[in-house]
């Protein structure tokens, strides 16, 4: 695993780790909050139903107490008639029995009317008449019991209060639906587990954000890190080439100031004596001998020096130096029509300047290429052609040779060290180097931007 994705998994990880940590606290304290709210909640709502009962009985006393008064069937009926018509909601009306269990008035069950419902129990075997009944002897009170919803034709819970009218023997209620408080509570969980859920959600997208912040200011400073990384390596290769065409031009030097004029003095000093011996009377066989011996050296010397020529003007021509890139190019491509028999076209202002690493890239470039050219390409015709387009240094080298299979030759360690060193000096110095080959010929294409 690499450094840098290791110094992202330690950022990220600790982060989601955090946030996890984060949402599963926010999630407890919620459920927590949820559960203090229902403890609070619910006993004070029971409460509130409780004393609103209590007055609504107390309100229904109150409106037949002037009835009260009179033992009589009409006083009787009158206040059945004034409770029939106190309601509150669908599900809210009072009720009347007497003592021994008898309907006298149920608004939303009118057939109950007149029917003794002393016997009659809930699903649990809870007399429910009779415990209606009995609180209300006690001088009233709460009781829970299962009743008929009329709105929803279901029996459900229900809290009652119920008083007594000594007067008459009656048993006067009315009653809540406690399902209200359990829909109520269960409406809180829902609306509870929506909020947790919207807080987990928000939680995730910030976890999400985060992680994407983090992975792209890692990627951020990676690429940063691989820009400036580049940027080193451009720079110590071109200190690398720098480095090698200075050393070149001192051995250049060297071999130019005083190999070569050493022998040249050598090469003089051999001529003049053969000059003198040239000029002596006819000799004997032994100074036959040394002036074939002279004669030999003068060539071997002249080789010599051709060859030190060679090698000094291949390490760093002088006319790069004095006259420009493209009067030394002509120079090389001069040497190397005459030398591999070639015919050479040239397309180059000599105008054209070049900074001092670009056109030694450019002529190194341009060396390497006849190199290969001449061992193995078995061209008949190069063409060169060096422009200055769009703030960059162009050079195309075509050859009209038996080409060659790029891919393979590139990959190989040994034949491509040409290549590849062709194509590093060029990158080396921001330029594009790209390379064409087939049956037809071979095209070399270099560019390099002036500033």
């Amino acid at each position: 695993m690499q450094l840098r994705l290791k110094f992202v998994l330690l950022a990220v990880v600790p982060l989601l780790l955090a946030i996890a940590a984060v949402a599963a606290v926010v999630k407890l304290q919620s459920q927590a909050l949820t559960e203090a709210e229902h403890a609070i909640v619910e006993p004070a709502l029971m409460d509130a139903r409780r004393h609103e009962l209590q007055n609504y009985v107390t309100l229904a006393l109150a409106s037949i107490e002037h009835l009260t008064v009179h033992d009589d069937a009409a006083s009787r009926a009158a206040a059945l008639d004034v409770l029939r018509q106190l309601e509150f909601g669908d599900d809210g009306y009072f009720f009347v029995y007497d003592m021994d269990g008898r309907a006298l008035m149920h608004p939303r069950q009118p057939d109950l009317v007149g029917r003794n419902l002393w016997d009659v129990r809930d699903a649990q075997g809870r007399p429910t008449i009779q415990n209606l009944i009995t609180r209300a002897r006690e001088g009233g009170g709460f009781v829970d019991f299962v009743w008929l919803r009329p709105s929803t034709g279901r029996s459900e819970n229900k809290l009652g209060y119920v008083a007594a009218v000594p007067a008459w023997g009656w048993m006067i209620g009315t009653g809540l639906y406690t399902d209200d408080i359990v829909a109520a509570r269960e409406r809180m969980d829902r609306q509870a587990q929506v909020a947790i859920r919207n807080t987990m959600g928000v939680i995730a997208g910030i976890a999400v954000v985060a992680t994407l912040l983090v992975a792209l200011a890692g990627l951020a400073l990676n690429v940063s890190d691989r820009r400036d990384a580049e940027q080193k390596m451009r720079e110590l290769a071109r200190q690398v080439v720098r480095s090698q065409e200075k050393e070149r031009a001192r051995v250049a030097r060297e071999l130019h100031d005083g190999v070569s004029q050493s022998l040249v003095s050598v090469k003089f000093l051999l001529e003049s004596a053969q000059a003198r011996l040239d000029q002596a009377q006819p000799l004997p066989d032994a100074a036959a001998t040394a002036r074939g011996t002279l004669a030999r050296g003068l060539a071997g010397v002249e080789e010599v020096l051709g060859d030190v020529r060679r090698i000094s003007h291949g390490l760093r021509p002088t006319m790069l130096d004095t006259l420009g890139l493209v009067p030394a190019m002509r120079q090389v491509l001069d040497e190397f029509a005459q030398r591999s028999g070639v015919a050479v076209e040239i397309e180059a202002d000599d105008s054209l300047v070049a900074p001092g690493d670009a056109g030694t890239a450019l002529f190194r470039l341009l060396q390497e290429a006849l190199n290969n050219v001449e061992r193995h390409a078995r061209a008949t015709r190069l063409t060169l052609r060096l422009v200055a387009e769009g703030g960059a240094l162009r050079l195309d080298i075509r050859d009209d040779g038996r080409g060659f299979d790029v891919e393979a030759v590139s990959a190989s360690p040994q034949r491509g060290l040409g290549l590849s060193s062709m194509r590093e000096r060029i990158e080396a110095l921001g330029g594009r180097f790209e390379l064409y080959s087939d049956g037809s010929g071979t095209l070399l294409s270099a560019r390099l931007p002036l500033a």
